[in-house]
């Protein structure tokens, strides 16, 4: 692990909120991948037995920030803490997941639990790294509320169908062409 100044990791994690949130207004997720290293691997768990795995600036541009993505516009992640440590170039990032569909009540539809994610700095404000945490459960179970409630969008339906079938990146727990950890 390599250590880097503080105020390099405060810029770059200034430099990301700023591009996420540009993201989230465009509903196109794909303009981070410059942010990653030509090697980068992205991440995370996909359930007990099923991984996501994107290794590479453009499987995570294609992928992780394309294909997983898609079927999302209109739905923010703010970040609500970020914690970096310079010694081990690291930033944690916690984030919730909302629709912008609205309840009867007016409230957004929100993923209960605690999403986050976890990057490895590489210098010239690029990432090596990233492994995201989420509750899949609560993510279901809040999709499964949408569709019965007619809130859910044709995109996300559309991305719900694919999923049923096999896409890329996504590997059986201990078959990813790198571990998740």
């Amino acid at each position: 692990m390599t250590a880097f100044p503080r105020e390099e990791l405060d810029e770059m994690v200034r430099r990301w909120l700023e591009a996420n949130e540009r993201c989230e207004k465009t509903g196109d997720w794909r303009p981070l991948a410059a942010m990653y290293t030509v090697d980068a691997t992205y991440g995370w768990h996909h359930g007990p037995e099923e991984v996501f795995i994107a290794v590479g600036r453009e499987e995570i541009h294609d992928h992780a920030l394309g294909t997983e993505m898609s079927g999302l516009d209109g739905w923010t992640y703010p970040y609500q803490k970020v914690l970096v440590d310079d010694r081990a170039g690291e930033v944690v990032g916690f984030w919730k997941q909302t629709a912008d569909a609205r309840r009867p009540d007016g409230s957004r539809y929100e993923v209960a639990g605690i999403g986050g994610s976890w990057f490895r700095y590489a210098g010239e404000w690029q990432w090596s790294w990233q492994r995201d945490f989420f509750d899949l459960g609560n993510a279901a179970a809040l999709f499964m509320e949408m569709l019965e409630a007619g809130k859910l969008s044709d995109g996300l339906k559309a991305r719900m169908a694919r999923a049923a079938q096999p896409q890329p990146g996504h590997y059986r727990r201990g078959e990813s062409p790198i571990g998740i950890w």
